[in-house]
Formats: structure tokens, C-alpha cells, sequence
């Protein structure tokens, strides 16, 4: 079957939707009212990394696949780029009216924290992306929440860059209460690293709330096929972990693809009782077929219509075979204790505990708003050389930028076995670093 854009948009035209009901946190568990939510969820990014664009400010294309992604069951995606300086009121809209949350990364290739230069990188051009997007996107209901970086820490090398995606944490929930916006709430999107997969998450849940973030979430690709399991997976190792986390914890990735056509059979332990208690659902990688071969759509050249792979009809019959546990689902739905901050070890794990001051050119953002959202276009934060460059006013682009042009490859990740196969398929995985370095697509 295939989805016109014109089909697509006739469709989902109602002479009068009402607004989803914003997500909020209770415990460990997102509800939506007094129910709880569970994402059913898919990564959206037509093009992939390959030609990064906005899905969101062209309603020929979310019109075209909204629909689809309605049939498929799906109540969420996750976008990793926007264009904040693009009109998203009618892509925003037809999501709505399809009963579709957005999950939103504030960063682009040209701003976010470099995992090179981390500290060079977390400056008032970045903060004033991050805050600017925030001011276009809180209005809309269906934004369930918003994610500060990907994959920024990707191996044991770079964790120091943990630091400053935890500034960036701080620093959106103090801009949301300044300036009164919708409390979205915050968190990250981690790499399945075995040396600090632990560390990272205990680091991003630890201090006072003002510093914690909100959730936390991880990229995982180690349920490969049927022949895997709960325990085979590792799964119940990592809802054991989770336990008494506290904060909302879910799958930002995942459907490993090295046994194709992929049955998606983790859904049926994802919605089970044994996890629901810990996890809050998932979002399978990706929406379209792109040169990894992860898609559950294929494009027309003409970018027109989409056609259903195998994959997409596997995953629509999971979830229309599994339902959500009923009544909570074993959350816990008391306030959680934050986490111990990890000490720091050279080579291992150099977070800081404690957090650098908001840039002091960022500051006046909280008090006066941080103006026009600029876009994909705006000026870069990742400014070369020593020392920060002197950018003037909000919006003048700074005298120096980096030109690194390769691409980071996927984090690595736990599997079952030692596939070398696996390994290649994994490594091929555009987005699962996409923002997490972004020095590397300048």
C-alpha cells in the first residue's frame, strides 16, 4: 500500500481535534492525565544523516507519512533535527490530530557539545539555539519532551563531555522556569557503552533536581532476532540496573537489523510486566530506508508516495499483538532520590560533579528570552583555536569555526556474541552518534 501526500493530508483533516494531553512525570513513569504512557514510538529523520533536513516544516512530507505512522500504531517519533526558524504549525498539527507525541533533540550538526572540545563548545551561540528552539516548540502539546544531546559520550575516552550536556540539562529547565514556558521535560540519549553505561546514567540522575534530568534513555541494538531473549539480550540485567532509578527510563533506539526481515519480538518483552516497572516503552530505528537498511519505509525518487517494507507490517502486527500491561504497569509513582555522583577515575569516567557557571553572555537569556530562533543556518558554536572568538550580540555568527567533515560512527554496543557481521551492521547506524560530536559535521 502507498501513502500520498494528498491522501495523507485529506485523511487527517478533522474540522475539530482536540489537543493531546501533555505528557508530565510521576516517579519512574510518563502519564498522560491520570494514565499511564507508554512510548510505541519510532526515529523519524526522512534523509537521514546524509542530507539532514526538517521533517517537521514541510507539510508535503509529514502529511505524506503521518498517516502511515498512524497505521503503523506508533504514538510518538523522535525528530533528531528541526530548523527553528521554519514554520511547523501544520506538521505539528496533523501529528496531533494522529495522537502523536514529538520527542525533539535541540541540536543540529552546527550546535550542540563537541565531544573534542567540549568546554569551547558550550557557549552562549549553542545556549541560544537551545533556548531559542525551546521558545518555538513548547507551545505545541504533543512535544512530550525534549533531549540534550545523543550519544555525546560514545566510549571511555570522552566522558568529560558528560559535563556539559548536564550544564546544557540545567540550564533548559532554568530557561523553561524564567520564562514561564510549558516544563517539557529534559533528559539524554545515551550510547549502550559497557564501561560507563552505568556511570552515565547515575551521573545524569545525580544532584539537586534543578541539575537531574527529568529521564534518561539509551540507544540499544542488542535483541538480535529470534533467536534472543530477555536474558540472552541482556535485557534483565538492564532492568535490574534500572531498579529504584527513580526517573522515567525508555529505548531511544533500537531493532538490531543483522537477521532481516526483523520480527521486532523484544516488543513482547518491552510491553511485559517484567520491564514495564522500569521502562516506559521504546522507539524502533528508523521510520525511512536509508543506506543502513533500517527503514520501515521506502521513498519514491519523486519523495511523493512511501511504500510499506516487511519490517513495517512485523512491527504493526507486534503492537497490535501486545498490549500495555494494565493499571500502571508496576511503576513506581513516588518522587525518586537522585543517584550518587561517580567519582571521578582518569581514563574512565571525568564528569565533573560539579557544573560549570551558564556562560555569562548566556545569562541575560533567562531575564530577557533568547530572541529569534536562528535555525539550522545560524551562526555555529564550534569555534576553533584556544580561545572563544568574540561574537557580538545574539545572532552574529563568530569569526571562527571548525571544518572537520567526517562522520562519527555509531557507539558501540553490547552483543550477545562476537558477530563481526553484527559489529559492521552496527557501525553502520547514521544517527546513533549524530549529534554527539557534532565538530565532525562542520
Amino acid at each position: 500500500m502507498r501513502f500520498t501526500t494528498l491522501a495523507g493530508l485529506a485523511s487527517l483533516a478533522v474540522s475539530a481535534a482536540a489537543e493531546l494531553t501533555p505528557i508530565t512525570i510521576r516517579g519512574n513513569a510518563f502519564f498522560a492525565g491520570n494514565d499511564r504512557f507508554y512510548i510505541r514510538g519510532v526515529d523519524y529523520q526522512p534523509s537521514g544523516a546524509s542530507d539532514p533536513k526538517d521533517p517537521l516544516a514541510d507539510p508535503a512530507i509529514c502529511g505524506r507519512d503521518i498517516p502511515a505512522l498512524k497505521d503503523l500504531g506508533a504514538n510518538a517519533i523522535r525528530v533528531y533535527i528541526v530548523d527553528s526558524a521554519g514554520d511547523h504549525d501544520k506538521c505539528m498539527k496533523m501529528l496531533d490530530d494522529a495522537g502523536i507525541y514529538l520527542i525533539l533533540d535541540v541540536n543540529t550538526p552546527h550546535q550542540s557539545i563537541s565531544r573534542d572540545n567540549p568546554a569551547l563548545s558550550y557557549n552562549e551561540v549553542y545556549l541560544q539555539h537551545v533556548f531559542a528552539t525551546m521558545d518555538v516548540f513548547s507551545k505545541y502539546p504533543n512535544v512530550m519532551a525534549y533531549f540534550a544531546g545523543n550519544e555525546v559520550v560514545n566510549n571511555e575516552t570522552n566522558t568529560a563531555a558528560a559535563t556539559y550536556v548536564k550544564a546544557t540539562v540545567r540550564d533548559m529547565k532554568a530557561y523553561q522556569k524564567a520564562r514561564k514556558l510549558r516544563a517539557v521535560p529534559v533528559g539524554y540519549s545515551a550510547a549502550d557503552v559497557a564501561q560507563n553505561r552505568q556511570l552515565i546514567a547515575e551521573y545524569m540522575n545525580s544532584g539537586p533536581d534543578d541539575e537531574r534530568v527529568d529521564f534518561h534513555a539509551f540507544n540499544d541494538y542488542s535483541w538480535c532476532g529470534s533467536a534472543s531473549s530477555f536474558q540472552i539480550s541482556g535485557y534483565d540485567q538492564k532492568v535490574k540496573n534500572y531498579t529504584g532509578y527513580g526517573i522515567p527510563t525508555f529505548l531511544s533506539e533500537f531493532g538490531c537489523n543483522i537477521n532481516p526481515p526483523r520480527t521486532f519480538d523484544e516488543i513482547e518483552s518491552i510491553y511485559h510486566p517484567n520491564m514495564t516497572g522500569v521502562f516506559s516503552g521504546g522507539l524502533v530505528y528508523e521510520f525511512t530506508q536509508e543506506p543502513n537498511n533500517y527503514g520501515l519505509v521506502e521513498v519514491s525518487t519523486d519523495l511523493k508516495t512511501i511504500k510499506k517494507r516487511v519490517d513495517y507490517t512485523n512491527l504493526k502486527a507486534m503492537y497490535e499483538k501486545v498490549p500495555n500491561p494494565s493499571g500502571n504497569g508496576g511503576a513506581t509513582t513516588t518522587t525518586g532520590k537522585p543517584s550518587t555522583c561517580p567519582s571521578k577515575v582518569p581514563g574512565v569516567w571525568e564528569a565533573d560533579c560539579t557544573l560549570p557557571q551558564t556562560p555569562q553572555k548566556a545569562q541575560v537569556y533567562l531575564s530577557n528570552g533568547a530572541g529569534k530562533a536562528l535555525g539550522i543556518e545560524g551562526p555555529t558554536n564550534q569555534w576553533s583555536g584556544p580561545a572563544q572568538p568574540s561574537s557580538g550580540q545574539s545572532g552574529t555568527s563568530p569569526t571562527s569555526t571548525s571544518g572537520s567533515s567526517s562522520t562519527p560512527n555509531a557507539a558501540v554496543m553490547a552483543l550477545p556474541s562476537t558477530n563481526f557481521l553484527a559489529i559492521i551492521t552496527f557501525a553502520s547506524i547514521s544517527f546513533a552518534g549524530f549529534l554527539g560530536g557534532a565538530t565532525a559535521f562542520l
